[in-house]
């Protein structure tokens, strides 16, 4: 965008956003009644620093959301092995907390401003980036045009656009190209996001595989472990994981069927969203089921029937103990939910038809046989009965779903290579 005219649409968008900063108090302060934002950490979402820039080359790595700040984490402790100071933002709370346990020590984590001139301004004076690499597909026209007009090198690692969002962007295709012509570099997940990017503009893509694939599977406290284990003995369980409203009722008329089969159940409820918890505990109270809720420092026992599980970092505890998860986000019009953490922990993944966020690993998972696509309550307890009574078919699919998601590993190292060049000039440009 740099000695460009923006189109209308873009220049349209930067007078609205600055008229809407002047707003912002009063949202900022709705979302932290909603209880969105740290209500001590609000000035950061307006380009306020709450704390100094470390000396030397800097590296901004943003990634909007709790996926994509999972996604680029080993990205960033390679680059903190390098002597890279890194800063990480994000733009919900649930992933400021992701970052404050998993980064690597001297990360600074701080919260994404707002997308208004004013405040991306404010945020780039004070940290000054050598290098930018944004997650997926956030691509903000405050943030690139400010990014252009001070010269900063803009990549896009684990690049992602849906066909949705391309299908969009075409009805805007001025604007599309305005923006992504100022991407220096796009790393795309797979040849199809490559090429939805090229035919909108992107200057520079390379395929590099999806970053999701070389995430280690979330650890779990072993203490924590054998209590659930100790209290859950040796009843069967079904996981729904990351679910968003108007799936748990799906899950719990699921139960109900499984449990003419399988009286010893028990259904554990990962909502995406932990503050849901009283929500989902409350439907399952009224379908009369036993509940218990993990954000209480309840524990299950012989009778209770649905165990919430709403809190924050510990999915990969139930990972770990359920056979068969029930993915969320895919039987509402959402997109569906990252199928790799449990793939790896040797769970069989059942999901939805609304998958389109993550298109291309549920194919090939299916494909492969390692996951098998449900459509309502009774698809989930029919698989889920296969699943439980028959050890060698939860084995075979097990085992596929390992293999696949193995496979497809490697995003990370060619990510390093193709941003090398950059490393290297900004070190060159330090001494």
């Amino acid at each position: 965008m740099k000695g460009r005219k923006l189109p209308l649409t873009l220049r349209a968008y930067r007078r609205a956003s600055s008229v809407a900063a002047l707003l912002a108090p009063a949202w900022l302060s709705y979302r932290v009644r909603k209880g969105k934002e740290d209500p001590a950490r609000l000035s950061e979402r307006r380009g306020y620093a709450s704390t100094e820039r470390p000396p030397g080359p800097l590296v901004w790595v943003h990634g909007a959301s709790v996926g994509e700040v999972i996604s680029v984490l080993p990205l960033i402790e390679r680059l903190s092995q390098r002597g890279f100071r890194v800063l990480l933002t994000s733009g919900t709370l649930t992933s400021s907390r992701v970052a404050e346990r998993r980064a690597p020590p001297g990360v600074i984590h701080q919260f994404v401003p707002l997308d208004a001139r004013s405040f991306v301004a404010r945020f780039l004076d004070h940290w000054s980036p050598d290098l930018v690499l944004l997650a997926e597909s956030e691509l903000w026209p405050n943030l690139l045009a400010e990014l252009g007009r001070r010269g900063t090198p803009v990549v896009l690692v684990n690049g992602r656009l849906s066909e949705r969002s391309a299908n969009r962007w075409k009805k805007l295709p001025k604007s599309a190209r305005a923006l992504l012509s100022r991407v220096d570099l796009c790393l795309a997940q797979s040849e199809e996001d490559g090429a939805r990017f090229r035919a909108l503009g992107t200057p520079r893509v390379e395929v590099c595989g999806n970053l999701k694939f070389d995430v280690p599977p979330p650890a779990a406290d072993p203490a924590e472990l054998q209590r659930l284990d100790k209290a859950l003995g040796k009843r069967p369980i079904l996981l729904a994981a990351s679910t968003h409203e108007g799936e748990e009722a799906l899950i719990l008329e699921a139960h109900e069927i499984l449990t003419s089969k399988i009286p010893e159940l028990v259904t554990v409820i990962a909502p995406r969203h932990p503050e849901r918890g009283l929500d989902v505990a409350a439907l399952a109270q009224a379908a009369d089921l036993a509940t218990r809720q993990r954000s209480l420092g309840e524990l299950p026992d012989r009778e209770t029937d649905i165990y919430i599980a709403d809190t924050i970092g510990e999915l990969g505890l139930f990972y770990r103990m359920a056979p068969v998860v029930f993915m969320g986000g895919s039987l509402v019009e959402h997109g569906g939910q990252n199928p790799i953490e449990p793939a790896k922990l040797g769970a069989v993944v059942l999901h939805g038809p609304h998958v389109w966020n993550f298109a291309n690993i549920y194919e090939r998972l299916d494909a492969d046989e390692g996951a098998a696509e449900v459509t309502d309550a009774l698809g989930i307890a029919r698989a889920a009965y296969a699943l439980i009574k028959d050890p060698q078919l939860h084995g075979e699919m097990a085992d596929a779903a390992h293999a696949a998601v193995t496979s497809l590993g490697g995003a990370l190292d060619r990510t390093l290579v193709a941003i090398e060049p950059y490393l290297v000039h900004i070190r060159l440009q330090a001494r």
